[in-house]
């Protein structure tokens, strides 16, 4: 038997952590845009590195 946990399965495994500190100003931008466009911290994140690309 495996310790691993089963959960959905998935097509695009999120297997990379990583943990940031901001100062208040920039939370709260985070915070407002969340808030307007009705998505949690780690979509906006992603969306926003997702445009660095581009």
């Amino acid at each position: 038997m495996t310790d691993r946990k089963m959960g959905r399965p998935t097509d695009n495994p999120k297997n990379n952590r990583i943990t940031i500190r901001l100062d208040n100003d920039t939370f709260q931008i985070l915070n407002n845009y969340c808030k307007k466009h009705n998505v949690n911290y780690t979509d906006a994140i992603r969306d926003f590195i997702k445009k660095l690309e581009k």
